[in-house]
């Protein structure tokens, strides 16, 4: 049975400042709104450059509570006003010392539903993360919203499977994969991973990627955000590798359940073989 849910996401370039950068994500969401859209997503640590190129501890001012910050407080005025579901990846602090790279789920009348913290850390030249984050501490959520059953997976995340197929036994109907990679790192997986877990999982993925340079390195970040559904099929084009771009596609989630009586790859798990997958 067809179940239309307008989807929208975000890849930006960094403006230089936190509140611009709030600022032009709130209008982005406007928009998307105005289109008809009921959920939208940002790109890794949204409302600040990625500081992670470097490791000097002045970024450690990035930080903020979740969900008790400015920035969620904020972004769920802001779902409050559209009556989007929004997803919010920002970096969070805990307490002192306690720091994660984090995404609050914020359903459309404003309320603060979860978050994910992001559990695989990188740390390699260029993504310098272990020396901000700890590991995620708060399991797979998968959140009931508004549109439906909504999953968050961050980055670095993405290269394992894990988490992906965790996420779909949760019940998730879609994953927002907020990131932020590099020309000339990954690229030629960007295209490949997101689709095949969306293919493996059965259900559907917005892959979100940062677009341009930013101050602290010379990462290329090179956009070509998506949707994708759970065929492995593009929803719509790729957005651009060069230019911000806010990306808003229609998403039949009963393609999920056709999918999934037509693969069965549920039915034809053997979570009973998989003992040395979990051993250290």
């Amino acid at each position: 049975m067809s179940h239309v849910v307008r989807a929208a996401l975000v890849q930006a370039t960094w403006t230089g400042d936190t509140e611009s950068m709030i600022a032009k994500h709130e209008e982005h969401a406007r928009e998307a709104a105005r289109q008809g859209a009921r959920i939208i997503g940002f790109q890794e640590v949204f409302n600040a450059p990625y500081f992670c190129q470097v490791q000097e501890p002045e970024h450690y001012r990035w930080a903020e509570p979740v969900p008790d910050g400015p920035t969620v407080r904020r972004m769920s005025e802001l779902a409050r006003e559209t009556g989007m579901v929004v997803v919010v990846p920002v970096f969070e602090i805990e307490q002192s010392g306690f720091y994660y790279n984090t995404a609050a789920v914020i359903d459309a009348d404003g309320s603060y539903l979860g978050k994910y913290r992001k559990h695989h850390i990188p740390q390699v030249k260029g993504f310098w993360e272990k020396y901000y984050f700890k590991p995620g501490n708060a399991g797979w959520p998968v959140f009931d919203t508004a549109v439906g059953k909504v999953g968050v997976y961050i980055c670095y995340d993405r290269h394992f499977p894990e988490g992906w197929r965790q996420l779909g036994l949760n019940g998730a109907q879609l994953v927002y994969n907020p990131s932020a990679t590099s020309r000339g790192l990954s690229s030629h997986l960007w295209q490949l991973e997101q689709p095949a877990s969306a293919v493996a999982n059965e259900y559907f993925v917005a892959a979100i990627n940062r677009v341009g340079q930013e101050e602290y390195g010379d990462n290329d970040f090179y956009g070509t955000s998506y949707f994708v559904d759970p065929r492995g099929q593009f929803v719509g084009d790729v957005a651009s590798d060069k230019e911000e771009e806010l990306v808003v596609r229609d998403l039949d989630f009963g393609l999920i359940e056709e999918v999934r009586r037509q693969w069965a790859f549920y039915r034809d798990r053997r979570p009973d073989a998989y003992d040395g997958l979990v051993e250290p």
